[in-house]
């Protein structure tokens, strides 16, 4: 288990919140290779999953909620809470994905 904890909860049960620290945000952009736009490109016309970019997705909001506690850390927070998530396309072939939420210090109740 992780120093810092994350909810998307705007509390967490069992704790109080002691302070509040403010936004904190991890993002991580990604670029797709060309082998996946072609294949994706082809699922395209038949139907189906693109496991390739379900798999960049799942593996880039992993590395936003790193970087997220990363930063929460930072503040001296032991929590975030509140936490979203945010996707956009960057040109034609990049990724950006955000993970935000408040970063909070708690303790149990």
């Amino acid at each position: 288990m992780s120093d810092v904890m994350v909810t998307t909860m705007n509390d967490l049960p069992g704790y109080r919140v002691a302070e509040v620290y403010g936004e904190v945000f991890g993002l991580t952009v990604r670029s797709r290779n060309i082998g996946s736009d072609i294949g994706a490109s082809l699922k395209g016309l038949i139907g189906g999953e693109v496991k390739g970019y379900t798999k960049m997705l799942a593996d880039s909001r992993l590395q936003a909620v790193d970087r997220l506690r990363d930063a929460a850390r930072e503040t001296g927070a032991n929590a975030v809470i509140a936490m979203r998530f945010d996707c956009n396309e960057l040109g034609s072939n990049m990724t950006e994905v955000a993970a935000y939420g408040t970063a909070v210090s708690v303790q149990r109740a």
